[in-house]
């Protein structure tokens, strides 16, 4: 049996989810005032309505395309079962 060796863990520091929620033992109250350019929405990050809007409606359409199939395979599988299976 070949043993694997085990890589070692190169921690770089940087935070990948932050654990600090409010509520919680850990949280700490000064984080927002000591680094605040954490918390602040870049103008190049937000979305135009224009954009948002595309965005809601292609994952409505998502949705509904997802539930019209899921629809059909039931309705085929209930015609399956009443025509064919059960004479």
């Amino acid at each position: 049996m070949v043993k694997k060796l085990k890589k070692e863990f190169d921690d770089d520091g940087r935070v990948i989810c932050n654990m600090d929620v409010e509520g919680m033992r850990w949280y700490d109250k000064n984080s927002r005032r000591r680094d605040p350019e954490t918390h602040k929405i870049h103008a190049g990050n937000q979305l135009t309505r224009s954009e948002a809007w595309q965005f809601t409606w292609s994952a409505i359409l998502a949705g509904l395309s997802i539930v019209a199939i899921f629809s059909v395979a039931w309705v085929v599988f209930i015609l399956f079962c009443t025509q064919i299976w059960f004479r």
